[in-house]
């Protein structure tokens, strides 16, 4: 089946802030190793949890190139992993349409075009360590700036479905049910949200049963799941079960509860605060580490920008005396306009202590805030401020 390219400039027609908040997570030690394989997760993955599994992926990793490795690919659970038998597994497509749709994963590939487009899934946690640090969040993981990754995903587009289902004209969002049932809403209930339905015509919002050229892994939501760019990790529901167009957002725990931002003195509860969807403009290093020791001289430093939304990465700064001077990264490879961009800059680092400041810069002409402690809120979302990376030049 041809395979179309989405958000890449071109179409291909083949076939077929401060660096000491590091995170407490511990990487996989080796008695793990077994008991974790069937994920085919790299050991060095850092994990907050393992039931449900949460894993970040480490810096090095992130650094390997723009693409993310599958096996090095971070992962965010809420509950245990379901486990679902392909042949039997039916997407359920229902609520305000003309037409309601059961279709298997062979109906899928073989009645729709298949689309694939690159695009970085960012948890709305990511580096929660930051805001974790100033005042405790109790309950939630103290992610780093690991919970991102960038892949290549393979699928068909959801509006493709959707016009085969036929949307009436009160359905206005556009709702998704995963297999995976989540104790941390009381009742337990399985892990859902919503877009709007604008949003799901684009065409880059994929239903994916492929990542980075090889079969979607079970832990990233194999049969199906869905891949909203731009937005939120959690609104891209794994394991997906059943889509439902509304005339109204979600109206469950993910969507109403959890996944909004709060005031600092606000209590988490249905409807406080504003919902998550699109990301913020969030920039981090990646090398080298915090608190590493260099040679005194030329040093390369190398990070990430992601701009989310519809927005891109338009410029990276970087600064060595605490802001008052700045020079501009060089971007790299561009996978178009759905995907981070790493970011390279060389700097001359005398003998001494050095703290290496970055801002990232978007199309909007928005940049990073200064500091995390305006930032803090009560679970710990949208930490976007300036990292900052201390290193000792010798």
């Amino acid at each position: 089946m041809d395979t179309d390219r989405i958000g890449s400039g071109a179409t291909s027609m083949s076939a077929g802030a401060g660096r000491p908040r590091v995170p407490p997570g511990r990487a996989f030690e080796p008695a793990y190793a077994g008991r974790l394989s069937r994920y085919g997760k790299r050991v060095d993955l850092i994990v907050h949890e393992e039931q449900p599994f949460n894993a970040e992926t480490g810096l090095a990793a992130l650094a390997e190139g723009s693409l993310t490795a599958t096996d090095a690919f971070y992962v965010r659970g809420h509950g245990a992993v379901p486990k679902l038998d392909p042949a039997v597994w039916r997407l359920r497509v229902h609520g305000l349409v003309e037409r309601e749709l059961e279709l298997s994963l062979a109906t899928l590939r073989e009645a729709f075009r298949q689309r694939e487009v690159t695009a970085t899934l960012q948890c709305a946690g990511n580096r929660r360590a930051g805001l974790v640090a100033i005042r405790d969040i109790p309950g939630e993981a103290p992610w780093g700036p690991g919970a991102t990754g960038t892949a290549t995903w393979s699928g068909v587009a959801l509006a493709d479905v959707l016009a085969l289902a036929s949307p009436l004209s009160d359905a206005t969002h556009v709702g998704f049910e995963g297999a995976d049932l989540c104790s941390q809403a009381r009742p337990p209930e399985r892990f859902g949200g919503s877009i709007p339905l604008d949003k799901a015509c684009r065409p880059e919002v994929l239903l994916v049963w492929g990542m980075n050229g090889e079969p979607l892994p079970l832990v990233h939501g194999a049969p199906l799941r869905v891949v909203v760019p731009g937005y939120i990790g959690a609104r891209s529901v794994k394991w997906l079960d059943r889509i439902e167009l509304r005339s109204t957002s979600w109206h469950g725990y993910f969507q109403q509860v959890a996944y909004r931002l709060l005031p600092a003195d606000a209590t988490p509860g249905p409807g406080a605060g504003m919902p998550l969807g699109l990301v913020a403009l969030n920039a981090d290093v990646l090398s080298p580490a915090h608190g590493e020791t260099v040679a005194a001289g030329p040093v390369e430093v190398r990070g990430y920008a992601f701009a989310g939304g519809e927005r891109h990465v338009a410029r990276v700064d970087v600064s060595v005396d605490g802001g008052a001077n700045w020079s501009q990264a060089e971007l790299l490879e561009d996978l178009g306009r759905w995907a981070w961009r790493h970011w390279r800059a060389t700097l001359a680092l005398a003998p001494g202590e050095h703290e290496i400041l970055v801002r990232a810069w978007d199309s909007s002409a928005a940049t990073q805030p200064e500091d995390e402690a305006a930032l803090w809120n009560p679970k710990g979302y949208v930490n976007n401020a300036r990292p900052r990376v201390r290193v000792r030049a010798a």
